[in-house]
């Protein structure tokens, strides 16, 4: 005696799930959701920017002014394979406003967007609308470097004023500042995605930004940490972001500007399509 026929449909590659990790469907559907964003954030402009801008203003003036002080030059080391001595406030504002544009990126990628994606579900009355989510996501990814880039202009204002740089190849170190924001902001997206609440941001930043904050040049040269060390550092993006502005602000051209331009790339890169991915994965369950 056979037995019965399943009714059940065998699946197939036509109606199987698309890979979450197939290419960004991305389209200028991204900027309405863009800029409602700056919107809502219009009203709350000014305390933004001063809460922004506080933190690394206070970073500046304790350690630049304090402890350059007790510090007065540091040796850094320039394009032509020597090196050069630089006032300590100099250094150190050359490295924090990196680290203000990683701050402000990261914290708008990670609360901002988890509120908006998983408490106030704006994200699913956005998608309401003929938006996909790959474009939401990309929308919040250039929001959060925005947010960024309106910091680190702030800080940069306040830097010319007190006359810690006038080299006029800031210029090129405000891009740069714009792409560092990309980059943090696509990270902390990943995390964003993660999260099932806003402890586990924490994890973030005690395990991944505070360590980089503290191997990537910010505070001290790099050559002052072990070898072993030192060659890790080497990769981190907040370290290779540092050695493109740094000399910038010390009015000479970054030594090797390809290969730390291209780890910022790829690490954008990457995880950018990572963010989206695992985005995709907690919308599809």
């Amino acid at each position: 005696m056979q037995a019965a026929p399943s009714s059940k449909p065998d699946p197939s590659p036509a109606t199987a799930s698309p890979s979450i990790w197939r290419a960004p469907q991305l389209s200028a559907r991204w900027w309405p959701v863009f800029l409602r964003n700056l919107l809502v954030w219009r009203k709350l402009a000014i305390p933004s920017l001063v809460g922004n801008i506080a933190e690394p203003l206070m970073w500046l003036v304790a350690f630049g002014y304090g402890m350059g002080a007790l510090v007065g030059q540091v040796n850094v080391g320039s394009a032509g394979g020597g090196t050069t001595q630089v006032p300590y406030i100099l250094f150190l504002a050359s490295g924090s406003i990196c680290m203000s544009a990683m701050n402000a990126a990261s914290f708008e990628a990670l609360y901002s967007a988890f509120s908006r994606m998983h408490v106030q579900k704006t994200w699913d009355g956005i998608m309401n609308a003929p938006v996909s989510l790959d474009n939401v996501v990309l929308a919040e990814m250039l929001w959060a470097a925005f947010k960024a880039v309106f910091t680190v202009t702030a800080i940069l204002g306040v830097m010319l004023a007190l006359g810690i740089s006038h080299s006029p190849k800031l210029l090129v170190a405000w891009p740069v500042l714009l792409f560092t924001g990309v980059m943090f902001s696509s990270i902390a997206l990943i995390f964003n995605a993660l999260a099932k609440g806003y402890d586990f941001f924490t994890y973030y930043f005690t395990l991944v930004l505070t360590p980089m904050m503290f191997l990537s040049g910010v505070f001290f040269p790099r050559d002052q940490l072990p070898t072993v060390v030192r060659h890790v550092s080497d990769w981190l993006p907040l370290a290779n972001a540092v050695e493109l502005v740094r000399p910038l602000f010390m009015d000479q051209w970054p030594a090797h500007p390809l290969r730390h331009g291209l780890v910022l790339v790829v690490t954008t890169v990457v995880a950018f399509w990572t963010a989206l991915a695992l985005t995709r994965k907690r919308f599809r369950a």
